[in-house]
Formats: C-alpha cells, structure tokens, sequence
C-alpha cells in the first residue's frame, strides 16, 4: 500500500544566490522599480562586508529546507512527505513552489514559514501567495500561522542565551543585559492589532523566564528605509540609551525573530551593533542562529505534522 503523500511548502523572505543577482533581488522587492545607483552599491557594500566573496545565506535556506524533509519522514514514517522552496522576493518564488507541487502529482500540502511570529505583512502575505495559486490548481493546502511558544523552539532559544552567556568572562549572569530583537514593520500594524508585537514578546518572556534572566528588554531592528514609520525603539537607540542613562557595559543580543544567518543577522548585529557598541565601550556578544538546529527542525515538523493530524 503506498504512503499518504504530503507537500510541503517551505516559505521565506528569500536572498540573492550572488552578488550579481543582488539588484534583481532588490528591485523585486521595490515591486519592479530598479534601485539607483547608490542604493545598490549601498546594499551590495553590505553584502560585501559579510559574505567576503563565498556567498552563504541561500545555503543557510537550502539545508534548513533539506533538514527538515528528513525529519519529517524520520518523525512520521507512515506518510512520505516532499519539501519544496517558496521565496518571497527570489526564485523559486512562493508560486513556483506551488506549481513544482501541482506538477508533480501532489494533492495534498502544507505551508509553514521559516519564521515562527505571525504578522499579516509577513507570513499572511506568503500564505495569500500560496492560496492563490494553489486554488485554481486543485491543490489542497493548509498553513502552520506561528509557532513562536513551541516547547523545542523556546528550548533551543534558551540553550543559545545560556551558551553565550558563558563568554562573559568574570560578569555575572544578572550584569548582563539580555535583548530580544526582530524585524520592525511598519508601525500601521498596531492599528490593525497585528499579533506579531506580542508574540515577539511573549517569546522573550518565555525564554527569558526559562534561562533564569532577570535583567532583559526587546528592541526592533532592520527596518526600512520608508517614509512611514516603523515599529521603535531601534536596536541601535538602544544601546545608546542603556549606555549613557544605565551605564550598561555588557550586553547580549538575542534576534529572537530570525532563525538563520543572513544579512540582518550578520551585518545588521555583527557589523553595525558591534561597531556602535566597541565605540560605546560595551561589550556585545549575540547568540547563535538557529539554522539547522535539531530542535528547530523539530518544531517545524511537529508544527507541519500538527496540520494533518498527526502530531
């Protein structure tokens, strides 16, 4: 008798495959307007500074996606379950993962985001893509919305902090400032009582309660360069603040919004937040991306799994 055969559709922001693909990444982005030539060599600079001519962040995609098509069927061997790629601003695009699905005789699928806090402008977005082309293809698919206080996912959060707490040498735990960070979106949000704020925040609480830490905050980074507002206080404000109004001296930042290294993890964090920070005179460690963490991979299988009733 053959499996119950499940697609699933494994959805993200997406990133350039190389430096050359940069500007088509960044005029998709800017729905079909090109960048000028300052704004690329601008982002391509970023992108320069981290990748230093080997370019990982598609890879850092590839083996998450990789990675939990293996547990998926490792976990649950009565079914066999495929993944497929959707991105939001490169390709495959969400609808390419779609049709690649359709195409290959699935029938059954289930979307999940590589990002575990919901927000209509991001993952409801991805899951309208997906609907939309799955629909007139009799492609029957379900969505994981968010994720954000799964038992694993808090758990491997929580080792993280614990780790990088230990490069603290000589400081103890409660001297360090602990920051959650995420994404910013545009502040229009609120209006729309989005729930992304407050799951960000209950999975600082939870990580923060879980690891014994007492003295922490959560600050937005990233955002755009838009003439809306976005969501504040900026990462980078608030460093300064802690600095000259707590005299804070030690300080670990956690990007509890981000589950893989890419640029706003390695440049945004790495480059720009240690830079301010060694000017400042503070010192700065960030924890570990998730990537392809075993407990990460976990929940994204319970999660998928949970769809179908299987769990």
């Amino acid at each position: 008798m053959s499996k119950r055969k499940i697609g699933v559709l494994v959805m993200s922001y997406g990133t350039p495959e190389s430096m050359e693909q940069i500007e088509a990444y960044y005029t998709h982005i800017r729905r079909g307007s090109p960048p000028s030539p300052e704004q690329l060599k601008a982002l391509t600079d970023r992108y320069g500074k981290i990748v230093g001519g080997f370019f990982p962040l598609r890879e850092n995609t590839n083996r998450q996606v990789e990675e939990l098509e293996r547990t998926l069927n490792r976990e649950h061997p009565e079914l066999e379950f495929k993944c497929y790629q959707g991105l939001k601003h490169a390709s495959p695009f969400i609808e390419d993962g779609v049709k690649q699905m359709a195409a290959d005789g699935i029938k059954e699928a289930v979307g999940v985001v590589l990002a575990p806090h919901y927000s209509v402008m991001s993952v409801g977005g991805y899951i309208k893509r997906a609907e939309e082309t799955a629909e007139p293809l009799g492609l029957s698919i379900r969505f994981v919305k968010s994720y954000h206080l799964h038992p694993l996912l808090i758990q491997a959060l929580s080792e993280r902090v614990t780790a990088a707490l230990q490069r603290f040498e000589g400081v103890s735990p409660d001297k360090v400032r602990v920051i959650f960070s995420a994404h910013s979106l545009p502040e229009k949000i609120l209006e729309m009582r989005d729930p992304y704020p407050e799951q960000l925040l209950a999975s600082s609480k939870a990580v923060a309660e879980q690891t014994g830490v007492t003295s922490w905050q959560f600050a937005w980074q990233s955002a755009g360069q838009t003439a809306m507002p976005w969501l504040g206080p900026d990462i980078l404000d608030v460093l300064e603040t802690i600095h000259r109004e707590e005299h804070v001296e030690n300080v670990l930042l956690c990007p509890i919004g981000f589950v893989s290294d890419h640029l706003e993890v390695l440049y945004d964090v790495d480059i720009e937040c240690q830079a301010l920070a060694a000017r400042l005179g503070m010192h700065l460690e960030r924890t570990a991306s998730l990537n392809t963490d075993p407990l990460y991979m976990k929940t994204l299988s319970d999660v998928v799994a949970d769809q179908l009733g299987q769990a």
